[in-house]
């Protein structure tokens, strides 16, 4: 494993901090601890078996390069194709890749963070926790930051100010989790970010559950409410219940093997918990205006019926 500190950024971006690279080859793990104030670090892992733990208190973004990076945290597991990124925050993390693949991250304590979007005039905001498609020039950016803290950038080239850029990308493509944290009960905007936060958890907990049915108990309790409480600050921030919810990502996760997959009908309702295959055609026919057997005959046709 090869470590090396950035170049010295200048006097105006140095109230960040340091941002230090760390390379991760075949079978290595790196455990991240604090380091200076207002410290970053960006770890580029390549190959199969690279590991990376961070602690609790810390806010990540990881990408996927190549092959699928999965993730471990709070008791929940989930995996991120490339082509995705994750943003990821308060409790402990640990990642890695068991494909010969690629991944990136950067991390370090939230208040780092805080600190750069003050900086890039974005102190109202907040970085949320999701997992979604990468847009191109965000991906740009973070394989650039790497590409510089590792040394290979111009005299130009200062990655305390790429990390600014990187934050205001971010803020950006995060716009709509903003415009329903606006919808959070709360007198501040910091409670209502914090109830934004909450219910993030939950939405996490129900798409890492794998078309399983979520215990609402146990989502009640990752928030810290009531069941009763959660159902409706969901529904009043969300437009649905968190069993609503979950039943539409297992009916489109229905239509992602239907379509995209050649696995048994019988095997896809079982997998997605429905109790018979007869009870998962209906669901499905009534979803999407259409059998299994006549969506999978759709495939490869022009025009392919929308979900």
């Amino acid at each position: 494993m090869v470590t090396r500190a950035a170049p010295d950024p200048s006097p105006e971006s140095a109230r960040l901090g340091a941002v230090r690279f760390h390379a991760l080859h075949f079978a290595d793990s790196l455990q991240l601890q604090p380091g200076p104030r207002l410290s970053l670090e960006v770890v580029h892992a390549r190959g199969r078996g690279t590991r990376l733990q961070m602690p609790a208190g810390w806010l990540s973004l990881c990408l996927p390069l190549s092959g699928r990076l999965w993730l471990e945290s709070a008791g929940s597991h989930w995996t991120i194709p490339a082509g995705s990124w994750q943003a990821w925050r308060d409790s402990p993390v640990h990642m890695g890749c068991d494909d010969p693949g690629a991944w990136l991250a950067v991390a370090g304590p939230l208040a780092t963070w805080q600190h750069a979007l003050r900086i890039c005039g974005q102190d109202h905001q907040e970085i949320f926790p999701r997992a979604c498609t990468c847009p191109r020039h965000l991906r740009r950016l973070l394989v650039r930051l790497a590409r510089v803290t590792r040394g290979g950038g111009t005299v130009d080239d200062d990655p305390a100010r790429m990390v600014e850029t990187v934050c205001a990308a971010v803020v950006e493509q995060q716009r709509d989790l903003s415009a329903l944290a606006a919808r959070c009960s709360g007198r501040t905007r910091q409670r209502r970010q914090q109830i934004m936060l909450r219910l993030l958890r939950v939405r996490h907990l129900i798409e890492s559950c794998e078309g399983e049915r979520p215990d609402l108990a146990r989502l009640a309790r990752s928030a810290n409410y009531s069941p009763w409480h959660l159902i409706r600050v969901h529904r009043d921030v969300f437009g649905e219940t968190p069993s609503e919810y979950a039943a539409r990502l297992r009916l489109q996760h229905a239509w992602t093997l239907v379509r995209d997959t050649t696995t048994a009908i019988c095997e896809i309702s079982e997998s997605l918990g429905f109790e018979s295959q007869s009870a998962f055609c209906r669901s499905f026919k009534k979803s999407f205006g259409c059998t299994t057997t006549e969506a999978r005959s759709a495939r490869g046709e022009t025009g392919s019926l929308a979900a």
